[in-house]
């Protein structure tokens, strides 16, 4: 009997034992929901106890809770960090529909700064989760003033970030597609605006944000290093409000409220910058004249739209989408007597979620949610040049096109028979297109016989992805507590059928003194792969699918760590980690995107760990608040065609990993904010010597010779020490019927200059009296003043 049959036969009497296991005493239960009472939202998380007999449980994703008690008067103590706890008194005689509305806190000692529970986090099973409420994700230092959500999980332990102003995530040593990143549930594939300086998550529109870094439920699957749950707001159902900011670079304006009160609500958020148009006045001054006209610009938009309708207590509709686009053009034009010349093009990108939900209370135990996905990512790029002389015009187009489309629909059900169980079980299926990039070249002209087009590239791939899974989170006693289950995957393209059975659990066990040992153990499989060059990130990178000769990516994780909670206020926890990954993916050696064969010929795959240890201190209330955390931690990668066969370091791979935030109150009208980071420079392979290579003639006598770079180990020289300062400070006015702030930022306070990419460049040195080469850095950012108005009503 091997290890997973063990594991699945113990996963089976646990659920057994759930289903089955009935106290002899009477019981019933009490359900319901629990919501904002100010704006109708549904609150996450929230601690629902029997201060009697110490049984509890939380709400689900959308506010649900059920909890299953003999049958006794009991009190019940609702609570939520943030809001005013209530307390309910009742005969428990009958089953009990019970809707719960808590008001708001507006005291400064109970400010929110986090969106747990007042569950604490000795109590969970679940570890290597961090939940940021957005509320703290809008105060820090922004970039530029504009609030991004990628930024601020990147303050975290185990996160880092690809470089200088970059948005992308790296988690535990895995790279950026191996975030399964969820807006509503639905995928998204590129979450980058600006080349990757800011995120495509608009701050005004989320609810609540949730990373995990291991021991994954096994409701998740997919990916192999995080799990991001990013929830839209649903709008407020009592009455109409909206907020809206200009920053140095961009605009956005939110409104929600009832379109039905009680009953139907929506929300709207929408942004862009207005680079393009702040420059266009330049561009055109500078570049235009004598017959002659330039024209470029960048931009981003998106928009970000919910409604939500209440049928009854137990059905619910909603519906939410995402679009957004990025756009880099130019154009310039030359006009000289009767010819003319043209020539323009651009990048663009973006993305398109949709989501359609159906939640229905089936009884006051179980729970489910019908989810109808769609998402698409798709990249563009094209050059055109139109020539016009002597009468005769020509015409030249060359355009490219990438991306990936998922059709989608799943169920998921919460069961809950009493308050030692947690049971979740439900099946997804997908409808992958995978578009590899395809090239279009057209030349016209006057002499018909000239006009030809072109089609080349990699065809569209189709697949199939269903996934089932079953967990229980589990109180055996006081002391232990458990999340086990089982996700099953599996995966259809171009005939074959790719499986593979995923256990999952998580522990916890109370140690004297409520300090929690937590330990975890997950496996995962990744039948999607992103191909990308480790570099500065234009969103070029392809998704492409396993296949016969691209393996699944597969990974396996475990984690110990302990936890303990201080007061009410402090959360520490420490967590030691080690990740195996197998077929993970790179280019060969001078392979690139751009290449016209086969994109299977142009791709290796080969072995990745990942093994650190990591800290977090955070304050969780008061005036003054944030956290503090560190990361130490290797992560590697080894390809059989790469660096000779032999293990070199990743090129995240970064040793030590600090952290500070902090957020204070000083007045009600005054609020401050800053953040510190150092991190461990980026890896990169530079030459450690040149040589003469001899080339002999084809065919003849004689040889040349030919200078040689030489390379002993691939990323074997690290860039300077990462370390940079922000801050912010809001001044804050509050009107008769609406609410405006100033925001005075600085990014880089002390304006250190951090290594973006490193070059070599021939240079004269007098002390030699030649040219010598010498190791050249290139910094992006200095000191980088910000600001922005920001205004609710």
């Amino acid at each position: 009997m091997n290890w997973k049959t063990t594991y699945i036969l113990f996963a089976l009497f646990l659920f057994s034992y759930a289903l089955f296991a009935q106290d002899e005493t009477p019981s019933y239960t009490i359900s319901g929901y629990v919501e904002d009472a100010q704006t109708g939202e549904k609150l996450i998380g929230v601690n629902i106890l029997d201060l009697r007999s110490e049984q509890g449980t939380v709400t689900n994703t959308y506010g649900f809770f059920s909890l299953s008690l003999p049958a006794d008067s009991v009190l019940l103590r609702v609570s939520y960090v943030g809001f005013a706890p209530n307390n309910y008194e009742l005969k428990l005689d009958k089953n009990i529909s019970l809707n719960i509305a808590l008001a708001s806190s507006t005291t400064l000692d109970v400010v929110e700064v986090t969106g747990e529970a007042i569950e604490q986090i000795e109590e969970q099973s679940q570890m290597s989760r961090i939940t940021v409420p957005i509320k703290q994700i809008q105060k820090l230092p922004a970039f530029l003033g504009e609030t991004d959500v990628l930024k601020a999980l990147q303050l975290l332990p185990g996160v880092q970030s690809g470089g200088e102003g970059q948005s992308g995530l790296f988690v535990r040593g895995g790279s950026p597609d191996q975030n399964l990143m969820l807006l509503d549930g639905v995928p998204v594939y590129n979450a980058s605006h600006l080349f990757g300086f800011f995120s495509v998550f608009n701050s005004d529109a989320i609810k609540d944000v949730n990373l995990i870094k291991g021991g994954f439920p096994a409701r998740f699957g997919g990916r192999l290093s995080s799990v991001l749950e990013i929830n839209m707001k649903e709008g407020n159902n009592k009455e109409w409000h909206g907020r809206g900011s200009i920053s140095t670079v961009a605009s956005k304006i939110t409104v929600e409220g009832p379109l039905v009160k009680d009953r139907t609500s929506m929300l709207i958020s929408a942004r862009r910058t207005y680079i393009d148009i702040l420059a266009k006045p330049f561009i055109r001054s500078r570049f235009s004249g004598d017959g002659s006209s330039s024209d470029a610009g960048y931009f981003f938009h998106d928009v970000n739209f919910k409604i939500n309708h209440k049928f009854s207590d137990r059905d619910k509709l909603y519906l939410s989408t995402y679009i957004g686009r990025d756009k880099f053009y130019f154009n310039e034009k030359d006009n000289f007597n009767d010819e003319s010349f043209e020539i323009g093009g651009g990048l663009g990108w973006g993305n398109v979620t949709t989501a359609l939900r159906w939640n229905h209370l089936w009884n006051q135990k179980l729970f489910s949610n019908l989810t109808l996905t769609f998402s698409n990512y798709d990249f563009n790029t094209k050059v055109e040049e139109e020539d016009i002389a002597n009468n005769e015009r020509s015409y030249f187009l060359l355009e490219y096109e990438s991306g990936i489309q998922d059709w989608g629909g799943k169920m998921d059900f919460d069961y809950v028979p009493n308050p030692n169980h947690f049971i979740r079980f439900g099946v997804n299926y997908t409808y992958h297109t995978f578009k590899p990039g395809a090239f279009d070249t057209r030349i016209e002209s006057e002499d018909v016989d000239d006009n030809y087009q072109l089609l080349f590239g990699n065809s569209n791939i189709h697949a199939h992805d269903i996934a089932t899974y079953v967990e229980d989170d589990f109180k055996v006693s006081d002391q232990l507590k458990l999340n086990v289950g089982l996700h099953f995957s599996a995966f259809q393209v171009r005939n074959e059928w790719y499986t593979s059975l995923q256990p999952r659990i998580s522990t916890r066990y109370l140690l004297p003194g409520q300090w929690a040992l937590k330990g975890s153990f997950a496996s995962m499989r990744q039948y999607i792969q992103l191909l990308s060059n480790e570099g500065i990130g234009l969103p070029t990178d392809l998704w492409v699918p396993t296949t016969k000769r691209i393996k699944p990516q597969d990974a396996w994780q475990a984690a110990i760590g302990t936890a303990k909670t201080f007061g009410d206020s402090y959360e520490f926890s420490v967590e030691a980690y080690y990740k195996k990954m197998e077929n993970v993916l790179s280019y060969k050696e001078g392979a690139s995107l751009f290449q016209f064969s086969n994109w299977e010929e142009e791709v290796t795959q080969g072995q990745g760990e990942s093994y650190g240890l990591e800290v977090f201190l955070q304050k969780k209330k008061g005036r003054f608040a944030g956290w503090i955390g560190y990361t130490l931690s290797w992560s590697n990668r080894q390809f059989d065609d790469l660096n000779f066969g032999k293990t070199y370091p990743y090129k995240y791979d970064r040793r030590h990993d600090i952290s500070v935030v902090g957020t204070f109150e000083w007045t009600e009208k005054i609020h401050l904010s800053g953040t510190w980071v150092y991190g461990t420079g980026n890896a990169v392979t530079l030459g450690e010597a040149n040589y003469v290579a001899v080339i002999p003639f084809a065919e003849s006598q004689g040889s040349s010779g030919q200078i040689v770079e030489h390379y002993q180990d691939r990323n074997n020289f690290r860039m300077r020490a990462y370390h940079r300062f922000d801050f912010n400070i809001d001044f804050i006015k509050k009107k008769r019927t609406w609410t405006r702030t100033w925001s005075l930022g600085a990014y880089n306070v002390y304006s250190r200059k951090n290594p973006f990419y490193l070059y070599v460049a021939q240079e004269y040195d007098p002390d030699v009296g030649a040219s010598v080469k010498k190791l050249k850095q290139v910094s992006l950012f200095p000191i980088i003043p910000s600001i922005a108005y920001k205004f609710e009503f």
